[in-house]
């Protein structure tokens, strides 16, 4: 009987039932969304490390210049390591494609199926199956060959035999396929997209490295034999190279990713949590609702058992629709999210192709008890007070309203602490994981504090509405008081997700701030000229040094300068080193936040980045690994980076020459002679590098915009998560509007026969809703402010290593109040026609 009675309530209020499971439905979405495209991009990462990798234990890596042949050569016949490989490696882009790029693994075929079998597997059209031996012979015996996944040369509409064309440092390359590979195992298939591999003359010719080595791979046992074997390596290697276990410098790169992922995974629980609150929302009306139906059933003799076991069946029924509704939402949603995913890592850490998210049965699971999980503890409350009070109570409704009010300022004075307990969490000096529950915690205490912060906003108004409206106006005020036990939900979930839009907005706004200013004092010169790289953040790729000085003696030139950006090796990890060629006298206007730049220009000092300093823990000096051993470095301050979340060494480029054998460029600054026009400059230098390789060439004002838009690429899928986080609230807005336009049909039906015309019961509904959404958006102001703070000082530190001053834009408080006010306006536009047109007469007759 009791089952038949939730069924009905379910079907008699079809809006209520299906904006509930919308709300789970759209809150589980974003959340599974993130966590696959997040989970997706990792995976193509690892995948990515262990195709290159292999079965490599460690790894022998060199300076900037890599290292040299004979070493390998040495290796093996002097030291007795018998599995060595050789490895040349870098990114290409395909010529004409858009910015599609392949790794290009250069390896020695004849000894490499230790290391990578999966490559050993090839196709051709005369042989499906072909020994390791010839397909050694096709690369080595042919110059200018390769191998290609047969999945990426199925993308790329491209068979063996045919020429494929890439681009090096912005120079044409051609490279003929004699082979498909096709390992049988799936996982390696993946592994082995956008991979193409050659033999190592290949691979040195078309990346630029003639004689040198990108690393040699080793495998060694775990035995005493093994680690003796490494202690003689060790000692045979020559100053500047390093002895590293396998994927350590994947392993660096891989946890900024997951800082950032975690990032993304926290906004998109956002969402959830503001889809819980309308959940307790729902099922909160559902009791309210029933309370006369539930308190009759009490008198009968049902027990506080069955009520309770028939209000959490309901909201579990919710759950799992809206929970399975959500997972297939999610999975289409996170198609669109990976391509923001992978865009931002491609611009910032590594050249990442995904082109498919794959279906973790853990993420759903994680998803399934998620959304169940969240629906059953929003549902808690409202079922435990509906078997708390005796059947008497449980009929008035006056009581309910009593008790919601006594409970909001108990619920006020509880948020207060745990704002308190939120501020010493996020005070604990740990890691990323501590600051979003520190974050969490006080999110839930401006929750718990809006219905008294609101209830202390309305006396005022009372006086104010009623002075400009007159009854109508102090009606409408009042009546959100007056049915508090449910306004007081939806107001709290709208001020969350408001809230969130403007700490989020305030974060962004300020870091746009900070990296404008940043590139002021960092850009000096009036154009700059640089090989096209496939990584924002990293100049992997030179320039001819010819070409170079063809270009620094362009007419209209005043001065020149260089910069070379390399990765070293330190005992904390790589590094990213730059050395600039940079006039003593006219130095970058970088801001510190300790010491200087005094002995860097025109001695042997370095400055290092915030960033930097904070993840490896510099003081004084810095250790790096350069081609004569490993050497210290004063530093002589810590400045304000952007550019980089790994962190950055500066040093001049006479200290780098001193440390490292590598001559090569980076890049080009050009400052214009007085009187002469930047753009005519730029053109000028086109034309003066038209006919070689393909540069960038950009005056300051153009490298600004393309910086800019990074930043904007950058923080794209950040707005989109933001947006729905708001539709969700949204959503629970008008869910909220909708139950209240059914529980008042009575009221407005004693209105309408007092004499109260549609056009004013429109006028008093849209009022109210104006009211809920301007509170939730002033009271958003401060919790916003404060989300603000946290991800600035808090989040932005522990995950990123940078600090920025706050930028609380007027705009930004004002667009967000206005947010809030505009969608409880349009949430309300439906039940304020549905109240207004209803008969009054239906609104009065008895059930």
């Amino acid at each position: 009987m009791l089952a038949r009675l939730a069924a009905r309530q379910l079907r008699s209020h079809p809006w209520q039932l299906g904006l509930a499971i919308l709300g789970i439905a759209l809150g589980v979405a974003v959340a599974v969304s993130i966590d696959l495209a997040n989970g997706s991009a990792l995976r193509a990462f690892g995948l990515a490390t262990e195709a290159v990798s292999g079965r490599a234990t460690h790894q022998i890596l060199g300076g900037p210049s890599g290292l040299p042949d004979d070493l390998y050569r040495r290796l093996r016949v002097d030291v007795g390591a018998r599995r060595t490989a050789p490895i040349v490696e870098g990114d290409v882009a395909l010529w004409g494609r858009g910015g599609r790029s392949l790794h290009l693994l250069g390896i020695d075929p004849f000894v490499d199926n230790d290391f990578r079998p999966y490559l050993s597997s090839s196709d051709r059209r005369e042989s499906r199956a072909r020994d390791a031996l010839s397909r050694a012979a096709d690369l080595v015996g042919r110059s200018g060959t390769a191998l290609i996944a047969v999945s990426t040369a199925r993308e790329l509409g491209i068979e063996i035999g045919r020429d494929l064309a890439i681009e090096v440092s912005g120079r044409p390359r051609t490279l003929t396929l004699v082979g498909l590979l096709r390992p049988a195992d799936p996982a390696s298939a993946r592994a082995l997209d956008g991979l193409l591999v050659t033999d190592i003359a290949t691979a040195q010719e078309t990346l630029g490295a003639v004689g040198r080595l990108t690393r040699i791979d080793l495998i060694v046992g775990d035995d005493a034999p093994g680690r003796a074997l490494l202690a003689r390596i060790g000692q045979a290697l020559p100053a500047g190279t390093d002895l590293v276990t396998a994927g350590s410098q994947a392993g660096a790169t891989a946890r900024m990713i997951l800082a950032f992922q975690w990032n993304l995974a926290a906004l998109s629980l956002l969402a959830l949590v503001v889809g819980m609150f309308l959940i307790y929302q729902t099922m909160t009306f559902s009791v309210v609702q029933r309370r006369p139906l539930i308190g009759s059933l009490r008198a009968l003799g049902v027990t506080r058992g069955e009520i309770f076991a028939l209000v959490m069946s309901e909201a579990l029924v919710i759950g799992v629709v809206g929970t399975v509704l959500g997972v297939g939402l999610g999975f289409g949603m996170a198609q669109g999210l990976l391509r923001l995913v992978t865009r931002t890592i491609n611009d910032l850490y590594f050249v990442l192709s995904v082109r498919e998210v794959v279906l973790d049965p853990l993420t759903l699971a994680k998803s399934v008890l998620l959304g169940i999980g969240a629906t059953a503890l929003a549902a808690l409350p409202p079922a435990l007070e509906a078997t708390a009070a005796p059947p008497r109570v449980v009929m008035s409704r006056a009581s309910l309203e009593s008790s919601a009010r006594r409970r909001a300022h108990r619920a006020g004075w509880l948020g207060l602490l745990v704002l308190a307990a939120g501020g010493i969490v996020l005070a604990v000096p740990a890691g990323i994981v501590v600051g979003f529950v520190g974050l969490l915690v006080l999110m839930v205490g401006c929750a718990l504090v809006t219905p008294a912060a609101a209830l202390g906003l309305l006396r005022p108004l009372h006086r104010v509405a009623g002075a400009a409206f007159g009854l109508l106006g102090r009606l409408a005020t009042r009546s959100i008081v007056a049915a508090l036990s449910r306004t007081s939900v939806a107001m709290a979930a709208l001020m969350i997700a408001v809230a969130a839009a403007i700490g989020v907005g305030v974060m962004i706004a300020s870091f746009r701030e900070a990296v404008t200013a940043w590139l002021e004092g960092t850009l000096r010169a009036d154009v700059y000229i640089s090989a096209p790289s496939l990584v924002g953040s990293r100049p992997d790729a030179t320039l001819d040094p010819e070409l170079v000085a063809r270009l620094a003696a362009t007419p209209g030139v005043a001065r020149a300068s260089t910069s070379r950006g390399v990765v070293v090796q330190s005992p904390r990890g790589p590094a990213q080193v730059v050395a600039l060629d940079v006039d003593p006298s006219r130095p970058p206007r970088w801001r510190f936040r300790s010491g200087g730049d005094a002995g860097v220009w025109d001695g042997d000092a370095v400055i290092v980045s915030e960033p930097f300093a904070n993840r490896h823990g510099v003081r004084a000096s810095v250790r790096l690994s350069t081609d004569h051993g490993e050497r210290d470095f004063r530093v002589a301050g810590v400045f304000y980076d952007y550019g980089s979340s790994a962190g950055v060494v500066v040093m001049s480029r006479r200290t780098y020459d001193g440390a490292w054998n590598d001559r090569r460029i980076s890049g080009l600054a050009l400052e214009a002679a007085p009187g002469v026009d930047v753009n005519a400059l730029v053109a000028a230098v086109r034309e003066r590098a038209a006919g070689g390789p393909r540069l960038l060439v950009r005056s300051n004002r153009a490298l600004r915009e393309a910086s800019m838009e990074i930043f904007d690429r950058t923080f794209a899928i950040t707005g989109v998560l933001r947006t729905l986080s708001l539709v969700v609230a949204f959503v629970g807005m008008l869910a909220a509007l909708m139950s209240l336009s059914l529980e008042r049909a009575r009221e407005i039906g004693v209105l309408r026969a007092l004499g109260l015309t549609p056009r004013q019961v429109w006028g008093l509904v849209t009022a109210q809703t104006g009211v809920i959404g301007l509170l939730a958006g002033v009271l958003a102001v401060p919790s916003g402010l404060l989300l603000a703070g946290v991800l600035v000082f808090v989040i932005n530190r522990r995950s990123f290593g940078w600090t920025m001053s706050i930028d609380p834009s007027p705009s930004i408080l004002l667009q967000g109040v206005a947010l809030s006010l505009l969608a409880a306006l349009l949430a309300g536009l439906y039940p304020a026609w549905r109240m207004a047109t209803a008969s009054p007469a239906d609104s009065l007759r008895d059930e």
